[in-house]
């Protein structure tokens, strides 16, 4: 297996990701900042943060088969939400959830941040995905 997660019981428990990732592969894999818009660039749900998420990892999950790999192999997830406060923490978990099953997204997931920030580059995107992955 090139990508083992864990939790140790000496850091937070109960967190929806794991704290540690350690790989053995050498072939890295990064995804650019996925949003939510179809492949014409159109947005998808635009007032919407659960499926603005959802629509992000289905993007970063065809950015991870172009590749060759699966969110199985993904050891880094990092979350950047427009106008984040932590009562939208529900509308995030639920885009996750809704995706989670279908593009085998480990639960918990991988080592992953979530950072808010004032906007992303467009006023409609609340939400932008990045991965890091890897292979051996």
């Amino acid at each position: 297996m090139t990508v083992s997660l864990l939790s140790p019981a000496t850091l937070v428990a109960g967190t929806p990701y794991h704290h540690v990732a350690i790989s053995t592969g050498t072939r890295q894999v990064h995804v650019a900042g996925q949003v939510a818009a179809g492949h014409d660039g159109r947005p998808v749900d635009p007032d919407d943060l659960a499926g603005q998420v959802a629509q992000a990892l289905v993007s970063t999950a065809n950015g991870l088969e172009a590749a060759g790999a699966t969110f199985r192999d993904v050891v880094r997830l990092t979350f950047y939400v427009a106008r984040w406060t932590p009562d939208r923490m529900g509308e995030l978990l639920a885009g996750i959830e809704t995706v989670a099953a279908r593009l085998q997204i480990p639960q918990p997931m991988p080592p992953s941040s979530l950072i808010g920030v004032e906007a992303l580059f467009e006023p409609h995107v609340l939400v932008e995905v990045e991965a890091t992955a890897v292979l051996d």
